[in-house]
């Protein structure tokens, strides 16, 4: 049965209503179902299929054995890890290595921008891992820009993955990508500054709001949700039926309707009340209400994006071996289970829910972290465009950005 706009958002509030801390925010549990079918949950998580890497596996080495080294630098999104680091902590105990932490991605498209240049001639800049979305991870490996897995020194992955994340389109055998986190992209609001709560993509586009909303510069987050919010199927849309969506967005953006297109640094915006109805990524919003209450995540009534973050090991990383053994490390449910009680994202490893829920049992049923199929089947994944088609619809979205 599908639950109505009411249904959702009474689970939802079971979640996010109350001013309390982040551990009881978790046990409180998530949405219900959010908005379209997305049965395959996250195995059809890429959008670029067939890509140079994977299609060219035969022919590529994977990374040799080597010592544990001193250092490692694992470059990642804000908010994506315990806030006490405690699992870099746990890896340097075990292993003697310290991992330094860099949070430096902040847009999929602008990190490739800044590391293209260095990738394509085999140098990382010093990055051991790099943690980028399924379409992009799709397109380093395309470019020959990471490294393939040693798989026989990853028993964790390879053991603990969950079965829906096993065989992406993009990397059919997981052998230059593993999962970090997946999540949704819906709405986050200010409670005190909005007249009501926002229930549907239109409540961006309110005149009330002029000037203090923000989308996503992700854009297949952006697109999606808003072709969906007028009346497309974001898994079957036309390209037509996308750019009709930008010229929305334009719109918006022209009359100053939107103030601007951010990847995390919305977390700022919305926090100081320069944003007050933003598109932005489910997890955050928890860890955001957790210190201020008035921050809360709806899911539209049209639905929201499904997506998945995924490790590579860049081409030219100094530490590639201890690198596979950092993302094994995160395969252990106990070690995953503190970042999945933490971040509040859809957890990737098995075993983990069986840990959060002896915690306590409020943690095992929380839908932002272990989604069921009444949770999935109101959620969707962008298609994958053809190139040229993907370079259009890129293109456009870039110029209404002013990127």
């Amino acid at each position: 049965m599908t639950p109505t706009g009411d249904d959702l958002d009474s689970h939802f509030d079971r979640l996010l209503r109350d001013p309390l801390t982040r551990r009881r925010l978790m046990q409180r549990g998530a949405a219900g179902a959010l908005s379209f079918s997305a049965l395959a949950y996250l195995a059809a998580c890429g959008e670029e299929t067939g890509g140079g890497a994977d299609t060219g596996a035969e022919g590529t080495k994977a990374i040799r054995k080597g010592k544990i080294s001193d250092t490692l630098y694992f470059a990642n999104w804000p908010l994506y890890i315990e806030e006490d680091r405690g699992t870099l902590k746990e890896f340097q105990k075990e292993y003697g290595t310290k991992v330094k932490y860099v949070e430096e991605i902040n847009d999929n498209t602008e990190f490739f921008g800044k590391v293209r240049q260095q990738y394509a001639r085999g140098d990382s800049g010093g990055r051991d891992i790099h943690v980028v979305t399924d379409w992009m991870a799709a397109r380093m490996m395309r470019l020959g820009y990471v490294q393939k897995f040693d798989k026989s020194e990853m028993p964790n992955a390879s053991r603990n993955l969950i079965d829906r994340l096993k065989s992406p389109p993009f990397d059919k055998r997981r052998e230059f990508s593993m999962p970090w986190q997946s999540g949704f992209t819906g709405i986050i609001y200010r409670r005190d500054k909005v007249k009501r709560e926002p229930r549907s993509v239109d409540d961006l586009f309110d005149p009330d709001y002029k000037g203090k909303v923000t989308m996503l510069s992700e854009m297949r987050d952006t697109v999606s949700v808003v072709a969906a919010s007028m009346g497309a199927d974001p898994e079957t849309a036309s390209l037509d039926e996308f750019m009709r969506a930008v010229d929305k967005i334009g719109q918006a953006a022209e009359s100053g309707q939107v103030r601007g297109f951010t990847g995390n640094e919305y977390t700022k915006d919305i926090t100081k009340g320069d944003s007050w109805v933003i598109l932005g990524w489910s997890g955050d919003a928890v860890q955001l209400e957790a210190d201020n209450p008035n921050i809360r995540f709806v899911a539209p009534e049209t639905g929201v994006h499904l997506w998945t973050d995924n490790m590579q090991i860049p081409v030219g990383a100094p530490h590639a071996f201890t690198a596979q053994k950092m993302i094994d490390f995160v395969y252990r449910p106990e070690v995953q289970a503190d970042i999945a009680e933490y971040v509040n994202y859809i957890c990737p490893v098995e075993g983990v829910k069986e840990i959060l829920t002896r915690r306590d049992p409020a943690l095992g049923q929380n839908q932002l972290i272990f989604p069921d199929e009444q949770t999935l089947s109101n959620a969707f994944i962008m298609r994958q465009l053809k190139p040229d088609d993907e370079r259009e619809l890129e293109e456009a979205f870039q110029q209404v950005i002013g990127a």
